[in-house]
């Protein structure tokens, strides 16, 4: 499998590849996304999911993939602290606001930032017409992200510093997906990244979650967190090891633009699963949001 990867490197059917995992990783990310916003704490939400993908991802890392190289250790490192600070800081941002509102926000910070971060560290360039498609994507998520926050009820004490945190998470969203993207091609095998991303990865946050749980007044009931855990472990599977494989066959920041038209498919889940009116307006919305990503596409 890794080397078939890495045949396609370069090539026309690795773009078209990168283009599938981009969008399927858009997909998963919004499940992901409602998971860890759902009924449950989103501190403890996120502890079980990453103390299930950090278990199942260890016996591969450790006994199954090659090892890691010498040079990937410091790389590794500052992967972990990246994502540990992304994930505190959605927490903070998921804790204080709506997750129609704060979402949005998020991952529509984050392509413009990686784009920029492709440019600086990878020498990508766009042309006129994609920089058009990334100003027509931003616009349907700002826009949806605006029309939510008008329309639902949401907390209007801890509004401003919800959308604050979802600001910064969002330069995160794009330091990682950079980062993770120099990683993943630092290596020679990326089935090596990913083990040990999972595994290394899912080490904080149960942690933290524990301690959380411990103090909490009224503790949610282990089974249904557990249950929680181990699909979200498995959706991350998807969702972020599609994302790392599609940056690694091709460019950073079109994969990056592709994958935030998750923010159609959480406005379709809120709309489906929590019960959120969606009407014509957000309809367009949504549509602004794919067509951007159709011209960043098609316009390189």
């Amino acid at each position: 499998m890794s080397a078939w990867l890495q045949s396609l490197e370069g090539t026309d059917a690795g773009h078209q590849l990168a283009l599938l995992l981009a969008i399927a990783a858009a997909i998963l990310h919004a499940f992901f996304g409602a998971l860890q916003k759902g009924r449950h704490d989103p501190w403890i939400s996120r502890g079980a999911i990453d103390l299930s993908y950090g278990l199942m991802a260890a016996p591969f890392a450790l006994f199954v993939v090659p090892w890691p190289e010498g040079h990937m250790w410091p790389i590794f490192a500052g992967m972990f602290l990246i994502h540990l600070a992304y994930k505190l800081l959605q927490a903070m941002a998921y804790t204080r606001g709506a997750y129609t509102v704060v979402y949005p926000v998020v991952r529509g910070t984050g392509p413009l930032f990686a784009v920029i971060g492709a440019f600086l560290i990878f020498g990508e360039t766009f042309s006129l017409i994609q920089w058009g498609g990334v100003g027509v994507l931003l616009a349907g998520i700002f826009g949806l992200a605006i029309y939510n926050l008008r329309t639902i009820d949401v907390a209007r004490d801890t509004l401003v510093s919800a959308l604050g945190f979802a600001v910064v998470t969002g330069f995160f969203v794009a330091l990682y997906t950079t980062y993770d993207a120099y990683g993943i091609r630092a290596t020679a095998d990326p089935f090596t990244f990913l083990a040990w991303f999972f595994f290394l990865d899912g080490l904080a946050m149960p942690m933290i979650s524990a301690v959380r749980w411990r103090k909490m007044a009224v503790k949610p009931d282990l089974g249904p967190l557990a249950v929680r855990g181990v699909l979200g472990g498995l959706i991350a599977f998807g969702s972020f090891g599609a994302i790392m494989l599609a940056t690694r066959l091709d460019k950073v920041g079109e994969a990056a633009v592709l994958r935030e038209t998750s923010t159609v498919f959480a406005a379709a889940i809120g709309w489906i699963v929590l019960g959120e009116k969606v009407g014509p307006r957000r309809i367009g919305l949504m549509s602004l949001i794919a067509l951007g990503a159709i011209i960043v596409e098609f316009g390189g």
